[in-house]
């Protein structure tokens, strides 16, 4: 069952069972041999959601995302040089007006993603929301503060984590996560929607042809679409 917006959750310590310590000891180990294979051609990642905060369930993904991507060739190429196999490949807009993006998806828990055009504050600020790390503090066994789908604040502790609601505390969760005030608000009225009118589905999801690249592919997406041609300009 999908997590909800808890609007009056009270403030919980949450502690994490062997089970758990150790699942999430696997999804993070995985998730470092990835970014690994990328930064040693220079191509800097970060992982973000559950697995950077720790609160990780049995359905919890291994998503890494590059926020200055070079060429999609070069992250193929960098993968396939390293014997990770390929499944599926998408170009993916949530909405009309958010930034069109590239996934890589490995199986069906691991996938590589990375924007498609540059950025809005806002959408980097997306993965930082959520909590974030990067390979370093990864390695050192850091977690990250950050907000997950119920709207609850995630603050890891040595046993666990203790979550608050973030509701009516817009200002202090941005400076707490460093985020623009924009994006908390921007976040909330988004999932509060979501909660009340249920998922829409996103705007795009095109998956690649086998001679196709990214770069074509939203070329020819462009050309049929006005709302991507519009976003490209932005």
């Amino acid at each position: 069952m999908a997590k909800k917006p808890l609007r009056h959750a009270e403030r919980l310590e949450i502690h994490y069972n062997k089970q758990h310590w150790q699942q999430l000891k696997t999804l993070r180990f995985e998730a470092t041999k990835i970014m690994e294979i990328l930064e040693k051609e220079n191509i800097a990642t970060i992982t973000h959601g559950s697995i950077a905060r720790g609160d990780i369930t049995t359905k919890s993904d291994i998503d890494i995302f590059i926020p200055n991507p070079p060429s999609s060739f070069t992250i193929e190429t960098t993968l396939e040089r390293a014997d990770i196999q390929i499944n599926r490949r998408l170009i993916i807009q949530a909405t009309p007006y958010y930034a069109l993006k590239g996934y890589i998806e490995i199986d069906k828990q691991q996938a590589v993603s990375f924007p498609l055009v540059k950025m809005r504050r806002v959408e980097r600020d997306f993965y930082r929301f959520g909590g974030e790390t990067n390979l370093a503090t990864l390695k050192e066994n850091k977690r990250a503060a950050g907000v997950d789908k119920r709207l609850m604040l995630i603050e890891p502790t040595t046993k666990g984590h203790i979550e608050s609601n973030i509701v009516s505390r817009e200002e202090e969760i941005a400076k707490l996560l460093k985020i623009s005030l924009e994006t908390v608000l921007d976040r909330i009225h988004a999932l509060l929607r979501r909660d009340k009118i249920g998922r829409t589905g996103v705007f795009i999801e095109k998956e690649l042809t086998p001679n196709e690249t990214f770069e074509m592919a939203l070329k020819k997406l462009a050309e049929t679409k006005p709302e991507v041609r519009r976003r490209l300009k932005s």
